[in-house]
């Protein structure tokens, strides 16, 4: 599933078709009436963790946006500083599909599922598959053949065409309408208003840290790959519950999940794949083989994890004596 910087990525690969009406639509959504958003107008688009929202209105809506309003709300739903304009072309640039789009795997957990329909709004959810994208005034083709030998074409979901001409393509994801964006900036790791104090405490819980690190209430957008790379970035075993861990582990963890967000959505902006140090790998960067176990809590998802048992030793109870979160 797509994680945070790339969600991030189809943001700013929508953001410049808002103000622009709907001019034709097509996809093979079942669950979502396609025709309903034609003629309407893109007010607004908004990234909160793994899920992307847009606001559609009437065309002749008069409390639509303006043209100052749109880069406004595009500036705020970056979250993160974003590259000079050119960088963001660059983006939407027909190109094969890149090694980390490749990487991705289910990730499903109680926090992140999909909410319940709220009755019909204007704003769209969208919450991507496990090789969900969009692309803009391009169409993914087949980078190979299917289990039948076949080389078909990706069927989209949905097609937005614009009277501007241009046009969005959606890819393994499900939509369902909902009356405003469930977000908390706060919990997301790409956002400027990220509290490190509420994910510190979170970490603190007596839990497995990789179990911690997957709950979107704290990490919204971190994902399955973020968490087994800052693990080894941080030189933490994935099953060292959080309580045993020092106050500067924890610090050390939470600065390389934002760095190593931010720096995989400049490097996507800039057309660059990512090159993981453990995530689905044999060996770590030093050569040390590498173990991988499915981990998660009772009742809930599992999830594939790789670790290094030299760089990242298991902490035992009186290992150390770690520092309380204030």
């Amino acid at each position: 599933m797509p994680e945070g910087p790339s969600v991030r990525k189809f943001q700013l690969l929508t953001s410049p078709f808002v103000g622009q009406v709907v001019a034709k639509v097509g996809g093979s959504s079942q669950k979502l009436n396609v025709k309903d958003l034609n003629a309407l107008r893109l007010q607004d688009s908004q990234v909160h963790g793994k899920n992307l929202y847009l606001a559609f209105v009437e065309a002749e809506d008069p409390f639509g946006p303006t043209a100052e309003e749109t880069a406004l709300q595009r500036e705020a739903a970056c979250g993160v500083h974003c590259p000079a304009q050119g960088q963001q072309g660059q983006a939407g640039a027909p190109r094969p599909h890149s090694q980390d789009e490749e990487l991705q795997e289910p990730q499903h957990s109680r926090s992140e599922a999909p909410e319940a329909a709220e009755g019909r709004g204007n704003w769209l959810r969208i919450h991507f598959g496990m090789f969900g994208s969009v692309r803009a005034n391009e169409f993914s083709r087949a980078n190979r053949a299917n289990k039948r030998g076949d080389w078909k074409d990706p069927v989209p979901r949905l097609v937005l065409y614009f009277e501007s001409g241009g046009f969005l393509v959606f890819y393994n994801c499900r939509m369902l309408w909902c009356s405003s964006p469930r977000a908390d900036p706060a919990s997301d790791i790409l956002s400027v208003e990220f509290h490190r104090g509420r994910a510190l405490r979170a970490l603190c819980a007596p839990d497995p840290i990789c179990y911690t690190l997957l709950d979107q209430r704290y990490f919204s957008g971190l994902g399955n790959i973020i968490k087994n790379e800052i693990l080894y970035l941080a030189r933490i075993h994935p099953l060292t519950p959080g309580s045993l861990l020092a106050l500067s582990d924890l610090e050390c963890l939470l600065d390389c999940a934002v760095q190593f967000g931010s720096e995989w959505l400049h490097n996507k902006l800039r057309g660059q794949g990512l090159h993981p140090q453990v995530y689905q790998k044999e060996k770590c960067p030093l050569g040390h083989p590498l173990m991988k176990g499915t981990f998660g809590p009772s009742g809930g998802f599992k999830r594939l994890t790789w670790w290094c048992p030299q760089c990242q030793p298991v902490v035992l109870p009186g290992d150390g004596d770690p520092s309380p979160v204030t």
